[in-house]
């Protein structure tokens, strides 16, 4: 008989999953991350996309940092070159080999460029007239006006960093090190591998399939949790700085 109710309901794959250590441990690896990472990124890109957003007469090497961007967001370093960098700088095995080599996403800066352009220049002026710096100028100024932006890249920047999986595997030596995707995409079960009776019983109850959803379920929830809080800066920040006026 076919029902919409599940038969044999079961929490075996959540069970297994809290309790097992190394879960837990890349998961503050994860938060870690993501938390230094969001700094770092926010930081370099706020100070790269100010003084690109400005006119050639306002900083006369616009053009050639521009270019210089352009080129870095179609050809990178290459995954070789760069793991070269991580390694001798004896980053490997570390937190920061998992920031540093994308401290400064392209996209993420042209898309607060454009936002930063957007900003009346009667506001920059003004503040000119009454002997603002232009640090003072950037911080209460133009970031408090692009906040929807901000908003939207900060939302980039901690999907990526939380949903990357890849770079752990090339800058990681140490399973133990792993961050909660890195561990999820490794993580495996082979029942044949198996020989202790407990654990024979215990797995044998729980398939591949279970217990990878479950995983998948428990590292989306950060993300369920934080995306709701952000979601009406999100399309209002893509918009700015797309139409010229």
């Amino acid at each position: 008989m076919v029902s919409i109710f599940p038969v044999n309901f079961t929490l075996s794959s959540y069970e297994k999953l809290v309790s097992d250590s190394q879960f837990w441990r890349s998961f503050m690896i994860s938060v870690e991350r993501v938390v230094l990472g969001l700094i770092v990124n926010m930081m370099l890109m706020i100070l790269a996309a100010y003084p690109l957003s400005k006119s050639s007469k306002q900083f006369r090497a616009q053009k050639v940092y521009m270019n210089i961007v352009i080129f870095a967001m179609l050809f990178s370093g290459g995954l070789i070159p760069t793991f070269m960098v991580v390694k001798g700088l004896h980053l490997l095995d570390s937190i920061w080999a998992l920031i540093l080599p994308g401290a400064v996403p392209i996209a993420n800066v042209i898309l607060l460029m454009n936002a930063f352009r957007a900003v009346p220049k009667s506001l920059e002026e003004a503040a000119t007239i009454d002997g603002a710096s232009q640090w003072r100028i950037l911080s209460t100024i133009y970031v408090p006006v692009v906040l929807p932006t901000l908003a939207t890249v900060t939302l980039f920047t901690i999907v990526g960093h939380w949903n990357d999986y890849f770079s752990a595997l090339v800058y990681i030596n140490k399973t133990s090190n792993y961050p909660l995707q890195t561990y999820i995409q490794q993580l495996s079960v082979d029942v044949q591998n198996i020989t202790d009776p407990q654990k024979l019983i215990e797995y044998s109850k729980i398939s591949n399939r279970t217990l990878n959803a479950a995983k998948i379920v428990i590292s989306t929830l950060p993300l369920l949790l934080i995306y709701p809080f952000m979601q009406k800066y999100f399309v209002t920040g893509i918009v700015v700085g797309s139409v010229k006026e």
